[in-house]
């Protein structure tokens, strides 16, 4: 059955995931990219290096944002946001930002027996000097959908 998530259900979504996808567009070129994040209530919360995303972002902060949780091909939630990218450059809101992913993240578990993989130089961003780019996404439109066996 497919069916269309109420707003409660939406909220619940964003509040208990942790991963999304970003959608920006410019010039006529559209890029998805990935993103941990956090969700406040009214915004997605996260920072990234200085890249494309941040580039493309900064020219049109026009951004589609995207959560999913997926069981399996017949039962899955998807929640599709339209926002507003805006940096936070306070010193006090970019703690604030900061300190909420630390805490979020900190509740997160993993096991002992986990280990990252040794990171691939190719992969490694050459800014170890350089301020993250924190930043909010202000949701303006949320959709959700499902599937349910």
């Amino acid at each position: 059955m497919l069916g269309i998530l109420s707003k409660g259900e939406i909220e619940e979504l964003l509040y208990g995931s942790n991963l999304g996808r970003i959608g920006c567009s410019y010039n006529g070129k559209t890029y998805v990219v990935p993103v941990n994040y956090i969700y406040d209530g009214r915004c997605v919360l996260a920072h990234s290096v200085e890249g494309m995303k941040i580039q493309i972002m900064r020219k049109n902060p026009s951004v589609c944002f995207e959560v999913d949780e997926i069981s399996n091909n017949k039962n899955w939630k998807s929640v599709i946001a339209q926002g507003t990218y805006t940096e936070l450059t306070g010193e006090r809101e970019r703690y604030d930002a900061m300190k909420l992913f630390v805490d979020r993240m900190l509740k997160l578990k993993i096991s002992s027996t986990t280990h990252p993989p040794e990171p691939e130089p190719e992969r490694l961003h050459n800014s170890s000097s350089a301020k993250p780019v924190i930043y909010r996404i202000l949701l303006t439109e949320k959709t959700g959908r499902y599937e349910k066996e």
